[in-house]
């Protein structure tokens, strides 16, 4: 017999929240960039060249 401890099982994880999906080119409609609000403060969602997001105050 062999004297490793028993590891029990992973239990199945619990149904994650529905998650809103988006394409970022549905928000970005000018191409550019998009403004996005939270709580008053603006950010902007940027699609660069190279074809990835960059999100900025």
């Amino acid at each position: 017999m062999n004297d490793m401890t028993h590891v029990p099982r992973a239990t199945p994880a619990t149904k994650a929240p529905q998650i809103d999906t988006y394409d970022a080119r549905d928000l970005i409609k000018d191409g550019v960039q998009a403004r996005i609000i939270l709580d008053n403060q603006s950010y902007f969602l940027r699609i660069t060249r190279a074809g990835k997001l960059i999100l900025t105050k």
